[in-house]
């Protein structure tokens, strides 16, 4: 069982992204820039294919990397992370563990205080409403379940598309509907910076209507509930200067535009 780690990066020139992440197994990396080549090295016995393209998109560049892979087992990953020593080993034990998953969640933690991430406090199933709080970076899959359901990420939702993230949500829920497997791990397999975002310009009318588009995506019936939910758990965070009404007015909006639509 060999595993591959599939990175989305912005304008990196240089090899270092390899030290900065600790990788230690073979890898794609997909760097969005303003020029088209690709190199192949090899970092610690491993080999690693980069591909430098004119391109924008995160959706854009996790589905090109998955195009371009050819591991068992496929890890994406964003260019802010910091995978732990021993990581492939812990990923193919889980995968043991679990011999009928498709995909595993495991476990990250941010060294920004300021934004944490969610914990995962139990090992086990993971259904469409669990499957909601998390983002690729944290999963493992088997290539082949994913191709043969012929799984993609949207190109409408995440950085550098129209609405600004959803991207990650869509994928999970895809896998879902059609019959995945999808198990979660309590095992910690990477930090996670957390210091710049690419698409989070605040919690502002844009980003809540956005939501609201992306909840009508996913489950339409149940659309209004869940921003009813999410309206209040925003509106008591204290780095969101929104009211209640506001939040959810907003995600309303979202619901309704793409209901139309």
């Amino acid at each position: 069982m060999n595993i591959q780690v599939l990175v989305s990066a912005m304008h990196r020139t240089n090899h270092e992204i390899l030290k900065e992440m600790n990788l230690q197994t073979d890898a794609i990396i997909i760097n969005q820039c303003d020029q088209d080549k690709s190199e192949t090295l090899d970092f610690r016995g491993k080999s690693v294919h980069f591909y430098h393209l004119n391109e924008r998109g995160v959706g854009r560049s996790r589905n090109t990397a998955l195009i371009k892979a050819s591991a068992d087992i496929c890890l994406f990953a964003d260019e802010d992370m910091i995978y732990v020593d021993g990581y492939s080993e812990m990923i193919i034990e889980e995968f043991n563990n679990y011999p009928d998953a498709d995909v595993l969640i495991f476990s990250l933690e941010s060294l920004n205080k300021d934004k944490p991430l969610s914990t995962i406090r139990k090992s086990g199933s993971v259904g469409r409403k669990q499957a909601m709080r998390y983002g690729c970076a944290r999963i493992a899959f088997r290539r082949n379940s994913i191709l043969k359901q012929n799984i993609w990420f949207s190109l409408l939702f995440g950085g550098g598309a129209k609405y600004s993230s959803g991207e990650d949500t869509i994928f999970l829920q895809d896998c879902l509907k059609r019959g995945l497997k999808i198990y979660s791990s309590t095992k910690k397999i990477a930090y996670v910076k957390q210091e710049e975002s690419t698409w989070f310009r605040g919690y502002n009318e844009k980003l809540f209507y956005d939501k609201g588009v992306l909840l009508s995506t996913v489950m339409p019936r149940l659309a209004e509930i869940y921003a009813l939910g999410l309206s209040y758990k925003y509106s008591k965070n204290k780095s969101v200067t929104m009211p209640f009404k506001d939040i959810y007015s907003s995600m309303k909006k979202g619901i309704k535009n793409k209901k139309r639509n």
